[in-house]
């Protein structure tokens, strides 16, 4: 299933990249889900490239009872981003990996901070497939919305983020 997603931040790419790379920020946003972040790691500077390691915790209350009765009340969701250090115009990039403990789940996609005058173009693109033999179709089905509104939370959440803070 495909991922994709776009929302314009009237700040600039280093401000969006600075709140992106927030402890405080991400555990706002997990809790705003009724979550837990776990741990949160950034391995580089990120200035130039770097990756981080984000580990939550996030009710599965909003999926459907057929995923429910696979995975529980909870999942374990870690989430690898590696950044691309920034372009000539400031503009940058990042590959994106989530893996959820105890669901056939796997979700890989781009996200582009692109430099848009004094704001920033938030675009994500990806994919949820699932490796269990017939029902993977119907699994990742189910589960592309609501990576899908996770995944996006972060970006609609860093323009109220910056005004406030």
């Amino acid at each position: 299933m495909a991922l994709s997603a776009s929302t314009t931040v009237p700040h600039s790419v280093d401000r969006v990249t600075a709140v992106f790379v927030n402890e405080d920020f991400l555990r706002h946003t997990s809790e705003l889900v009724g979550g837990t972040l776990e741990s949160f790691a950034v391995d580089g500077d990120p200035a130039g490239a770097f990756s981080t390691t984000t580990v939550r915790t996030v009710p599965t209350t909003r999926m459907p009872d057929v995923a429910r009765k696979f995975v529980g009340a909870s999942l374990t969701v870690t989430q690898l981003e590696t950044w691309d250090a920034p372009a000539d115009d400031g503009s940058r990039q990042s590959n994106i990996s989530l893996k959820i403990a105890g669901a056939p789940l796997d979700v890989s996609a781009v996200q582009r901070l692109v430099s848009d005058g004094g704001s920033t173009r938030i675009e994500l693109e990806g994919t949820v497939t699932s490796s269990v033999p017939f029902l993977g179709g119907k699994i990742a089905e189910a589960a592309e919305p609501m990576v899908g509104k996770a995944l996006n939370i972060q970006s609609t959440q860093a323009q109220a983020w910056l005004e406030s803070h």
